[in-house]
This record gives structure tokens, C-alpha cells and sequence, in this order.
């Protein structure tokens, strides 16, 4: 087994990741932009859809959405947490019967055939986590897709602001008030992590020309420590992925980048929108459009979203 499957799975497998994932939405703004775009992206393109499999289904945002629907799906997670989580929703929901729940890891799809499945997709970038082996993913997601398959990717000129802007996740903050410890630490650390900043041009073009912001051998070193560092992230350039897919024989690809045009708008002004429910839907619509144009799509917050025809 790599490393980078044996970190994802120390990482996921904490026991609070159910809880935290789940929460998301009601925790940061960017969280809610990225997943109302791909919930009005999904329920657009459901026509001859029976069959789904979501893979790093988390806590089931999407899955559960589909099940609504009626669809049978297939719920994929290498995180037992998470798995709990979403079943423990889904029977809230009444959509339990709709499901098939499977721990396994995106690196081995080998027990399903070819077109199992009428759409495939897998959110908020489990494809990136699989470093080195993102490509062959992407290929044995494709292979298991009859009609349609719909990712979302870590994108690599989205990222890189991260670089350059250590605070840049406190614009996004919803509740300053939040128990959530994230939040907190956003907080407290803020004025530390300002003062502790300089611009760093070489680290920057080291992420930009190979796609990691992470030093590998160095989280590899965390792990056999015993820690639980951060997974290793691979972040896609968009004609980098637009290529792969079209090499594993995807058409009429459309991709965007949620979060482009809210990563503009200040925090006091963002808490003001999404308080205001009428507000929060007419912005929500808007960013969609937006975010959806091909010249922004690399500059989303931080995932790169793709969907095609197979």
C-alpha cells in the first residue's frame, strides 16, 4: 500500500471526521457555495440516471441528495466515521433502502465492471488525495461510468493563493461565535499568523510547476512518527484534467471553479448575504453562472469541478 492511501486512511479514520464533515456547510461559506453548485450541477443532469456511485461520499452530502431522488447508490468512503455518519443521516432522511454502503479506497474500484454504474462522481477532491496515482483513478472512475461522470478536483491556481495568504479561510467564516475548534483557531491565530507571514516566491513556483504544497518525503517522515498529517494533495491545472478525461474518452466536458466570485467579496459582506435567506439564494445563483465560465473556472476557491458524457 502507498503512503499517500495509508495516510488518507489515518486521517479519515479519526473518530470526530464524521461529525466535523457534516458540518461543514454550516460552518464556512466557501463550504456552502462549493456544494450548492454541485447540487444544482447533479440535479441538472439526472435524465436516465438509476444508478450512482459516489466515491469519497464522506458523510453524505450528494449520496443522500441522489437517494432523495430515487436513485440506487452506491455510497464509497475510505472512512468508517464518515460511513456511520451518512448512514445515521440517510435513516433520518428516509433513504436508507436507496443505499449501498462500502469502506474501500478510490485506488482499487477493481470489484465493479465496466459501465456499473449510469453516473459517476466523486466531490471535494478524494481524486487529488491519491497521489500518485490521480490519473489511473480518474481512468478507473471513467471505466465504471455508463453515461456520465461528474469530479471535482484540488485546483492548483485556486490553491495557491493559500501561499500568499495565510488568513485567507477567516473570510470565509459564517459564525465567529462557532464551538467548532477550527473556527477558533482561525480566530486566535489570526494577528500570529499575519505577523508570521513573508512572501515566499520560491515556495510558490515549487507548487506551481509540480502541483504539491506539501514536502512528501516529509509527511511520509509525520507518518512512521505516528502522526496525522495532512494527506498528499496533487492540484490540477484545468487543461490538465479537461486532457486526462478526454484521453479516457469523456465528451462534451464542462468544468468551473465555485468559489471564483465569492473569494472577491469581503467576510462582513458575505455573513450579510447568507443571513438574508432571499439575498443568500440570488447570490447562490449567480455564482453558479459565474463560476461556471471557463475563464474563471481555474480560480475557484478551492476545487476544480468537471463533467462530462461517457
Amino acid at each position: 500500500m502507498d503512503y499517500s492511501r495509508k495516510i488518507s486512511e489515518r486521517m479519515w479514520n479519526q473518530p470526530d471526521k464524521g461529525e466535523l464533515e457534516a458540518e461543514r456547510e454550516q460552518t464556512f461559506i466557501d463550504d456552502i457555495v462549493q456544494k450548492s453548485h454541485i447540487e444544482k450541477e447533479l440535479l441538472a443532469h439526472l435524465g436516465g440516471v438509476e444508478t450512482a456511485f459516489d466515491g469519497g461520499a464522506g458523510s453524505g452530502r450528494f449520496s443522500i441528495l441522489l437517494a432523495k431522488q430515487g436513485i440506487k447508490v452506491t455510497h464509497f468512503d475510505i472512512s468508517q466515521p464518515m460511513i456511520d455518519k451518512a448512514k445515521e443521516l440517510a435513516e433520518k432522511a428516509g433513504v436508507i433502502d436507496n443505499m449501498t454502503f462500502v469502506k474501500g479506497a478510490l485506488e482499487d474500484l477493481s470489484a465493479y465492471a465496466d459501465k456499473s454504474f449510469d453516473l459517476v462522481m466523486s466531490f471535494d477532491a478524494p481524486i487529488s488525495y491519491t497521489y500518485p496515482n490521480q490519473e489511473k483513478v480518474i481512468g478507473e472512475l471513467v471505466r465504471i461510468a455508463k453515461k456520465r461522470i461528474m469530479i471535482s478536483v484540488s485546483s492548483r491556481l485556486g490553491s495557491l493563493p493559500y501561499l500568499a495568504n495565510p488568513i485567507q479561510k477567516n473570510q470565509f467564516i459564517l459564525d465567529e461565535n462557532s464551538k467548532d475548534g477550527w473556527v477558533q483557531w482561525c480566530i486566535q491565530a489570526r494577528e500570529q499568523m499575519i505577523d508570521g507571514f513573508s512572501f515566499d516566491k520560491e515556495n510558490l513556483m515549487k507548487t506551481f510547476e509540480a502541483g504539491l504544497m506539501c514536502d512528501v518525503e516529509e509527511t511520509k517522515q509525520a507518518y512512521e512518527r505516528g502522526e496525522v498529517p495532512w494527506v498528499i494533495t496533487y492540484h490540477f491545472m484545468p487543461d490538465e484534467l479537461e486532457n486526462i478525461l478526454k484521453r479516457n474518452g469523456v465528451k462534451n466536458i464542462e468544468m468551473a471553479g465555485p468559489g471564483a466570485f465569492a473569494r472577491t467579496i469581503p467576510n462582513e459582506i458575505l455573513v450579510k448575504i447568507m443571513n438574508d435567506p432571499e439575498q443568500k439564494n440570488e447570490f447562490l445563483e449567480f455564482c453558479h453562472m459565474y463560476d461556471s465560465n471557463p475563464y474563471v473556472c481555474g480560480m475557484g476557491k478551492d476545487n476544480l469541478f468537471a463533467t462530462g458524457e461517457i
